[in-house]
């Protein structure tokens, strides 16, 4: 996980990233639509599906089961699929990528906003940033 324990430096990291994203152009943005996507057409079709959505399909378990202690009345299977889909992409960026957390937080809000219903983007905020805090804690 890449939290760093300095707030400034996790803040100016964290601008920089979103001043250069916040467009539906951007091609970070493109690239998580596309796996979003693969994600989300899993089970429904069989198609090629790009690599990360591969890993994130293969740490589905792991993802779940993080998705689950932050979200205890929320039954995995009875989550919308597109929501479900969302938070495995964020948890997945949160625990194996170097990106900022707030910024994927930030990213997974505008998916949900883009693809979910009418709740799901305040459903995953709430889950991200409770998921978030929680490996700030057990990190320090």
């Amino acid at each position: 996980m890449a939290f760093t324990n300095n707030p400034l430096v996790t803040h100016i990291i964290s601008l920089i990233y979103l001043s250069t994203m916040k467009t539906s152009a951007d091609p970070r943005h493109k690239e998580r639509q596309k796996i979003l996507k693969s994600l989300f057409a899993q089970g429904f079709t069989d198609q090629p599906i790009p690599q990360k959505a591969k890993k994130v399909l293969k740490k589905g378990k792991i993802l779940d089961k993080e998705i689950k202690s932050v979200a205890p009345i929320w039954p995995i299977e009875k989550l919308n699929r597109i929501d479900l889909a969302i938070l495995r992409l964020a948890v997945y960026e949160l625990k194996y990528e170097s990106t900022p957390p707030k910024v994927i937080i930030d990213e997974a809000v505008e998916l949900a906003k883009e693809f979910g219903g009418e709740n799901s983007a305040s459903f995953v905020n709430g889950v991200l940033g409770t998921f978030y805090e929680n490996q700030k804690k057990k990190n320090e």
